[in-house]
């Protein structure tokens, strides 16, 4: 279970990550700090840095996660292997199937069927994320890329930090979004009263995702995004931000106008990056899956509202 613990700041000038650190036994000043980097730390509310001094009388609030599993199980979890090779895996991961072992989600997760289909993988980098190099929602679907050694997953972990990875995703969101082609470009952090959303915060990390509309239908946008920076939930933070929340999202969504559909329209449909062996480019993709086909066809039958 995550931990949530509140002071009130008694003293002036000392740095916030030695004031929590001294009133939390069991947290270093470095493991302070790195909570505080990942927004777990607020001060009245706000996002501060390690070497923000208080001034007195601060509400300062404090999320401790709960840790990983020691160890991941293997378990026999089917899988949609869209490449594989000597070095790295790709799969098509469903909706609905958390990627990391986390509380509520000990055995049934992408690492644990990983473990059960190439137990090897045990080994290559932290032991509850094996070989995976980059995030997916669990109700998102579409392609997870995952490196069989501890080269590859370094060389394509830069790839994704150095924003050279092409990243498609195919979203339904509500509404008309216009233009047909733009970019959002708005900070996102954890959301200071809600500790498992994300939210459009001023002084948060950068996040940037671009759009283009592949078709109009009344009250829903069919588009391409694509996600300049990684940043958790961007897609569906970003554009619940703007008016326009992605169909099926029951967390960022503001109404439910889903017509049915029981997960959020959100694919990851192509990555695009550079082979970390051969170093060759190459685009994997994944199809959209058979329940957002049915739904985009339910929607063009109700009738295209532009030609």
């Amino acid at each position: 279970m995550e931990e949530h613990l509140e002071f009130q700041a008694d003293v002036k000038g000392v740095r916030i990550d030695k004031f929590v650190a001294e009133r939390i036994d069991k947290l270093s000043r470095s493991a302070v700090e790195k909570l505080i980097k990942k927004g777990l730390v607020l001060v009245d509310g706000v996002i501060v840095k390690p070497s923000y001094r208080l001034k007195g009388g601060e509400r300062i609030s404090v999320t401790i996660l709960p840790p990983p599993p020691l160890e991941p199980s293997p378990s026999p979890i089917p899988l949609d292997v869209i490449y594989e090779d000597e070095w790295l895996i790709a799969i098509n991961k469903p909706a609905g199937l958390v990627v990391h072992p986390a509380c509520g989600h000990r055995d049934d997760t992408l690492v644990n069927a990983l473990l059960a289909r190439w137990p090897e993988l045990r080994g290559v980098g932290e032991k509850w994320r094996l070989g995976i190099v980059h995030r997916l929602d669990k109700g998102a679907s579409g392609l997870i890329v995952v490196a069989k050694d501890e080269r590859t997953q370094r060389d394509l972990q830069r790839q994704f930090k150095e924003r050279k990875v092409r990243k498609v995703y195919l979203v339904l969101v509500k509404g008309v979004v216009q233009p047909s082609e733009g970019k959002i470009e708005a900070p996102i952090a954890r959301h200071p009263r809600h500790r498992k959303k994300m939210a459009v915060i001023a002084g948060g990390r950068e996040a940037i995702t671009e759009y283009k509309v592949l078709e109009y239908f009344p009250n829903y946008t069919y588009l391409e995004a694509y996600p300049r920076t990684g940043r958790t939930h961007q897609i569906r933070v970003h554009f619940s931000h703007v008016g326009h929340p992605v169909v099926g999202d029951r967390v960022y969504g503001r109404s439910s106008g889903s017509l049915g559909l029981e997960r959020p329209f959100l694919h990851a449909y192509i990555l695009g990056f550079h082979h970390p062996f051969t170093g060759r480019y190459m685009e994997l993709k994944a199809p959209l899956p058979e329940e957002l086909e049915a739904f985009l066809e339910k929607l063009r039958s109700l009738g295209s509202k532009y030609s």
